[in-house]
């Protein structure tokens, strides 16, 4: 296993929307990241002692941002700003996520075109599946990025 950067410095998120707690592998086409269940997440609900379950589409598109994070600092790049534009096939085998659990998330891109990806991700607890989905994600240029900022002030 290889040292990996802190989760902070691979997303171009700060705290607290930071969600996913670490990388333990990443790979040309794959990434493996951890989520430590537990109050410091804002959607930790003290009642329950729990996430909702749909909260597992944010971590398996944070742990997306983390693996594009990694290689544009590979290339001496930040981290990209990038946009989920939906996930599909959203399947959940429970209604929340405990604390104390951790859950491993795994995603594999499968295309990417002109900016547009499209990764499967699963997450796991105790090495059975418990969430997956598709995403389809898009990482504008530099250029593209800077005439949406200009067009949503206007």
């Amino acid at each position: 296993m290889t040292n990996y950067p802190a989760i902070g410095q691979l997303l171009p998120h700060d705290e607290p929307m930071i969600l996913i707690d670490r990388a333990l592998d990443i790979q040309q086409e794959t990434i493996h990241c951890q989520v430590d269940i537990g109050a410091k997440n804002p959607f930790f609900n003290l009642k329950s002692k729990s996430i909702p379950a749909y909260v597992g589409i944010e971590f398996m598109a944070q742990s997306v941002a983390a693996w594009s994070g990694y290689h544009a600092m590979r290339q001496e790049q930040k981290p990209p700003i990038g946009f989920l534009l939906g996930s599909r096939r959203y399947t959940s085998h429970c209604d929340h996520f405990a604390q104390g659990q951790v859950l491993d998330v795994y995603a594999e891109k499968m295309m990417e075109d002109n900016g547009m990806a499209v990764f499967t991700a699963r997450i796991e607890f105790e090495q059975k599946i418990v969430a997956s989905c598709q995403l389809n994600v898009y990482v504008p240029s530099e250029q593209k990025l800077k005439e949406m900022k200009i067009r949503s002030q206007q």
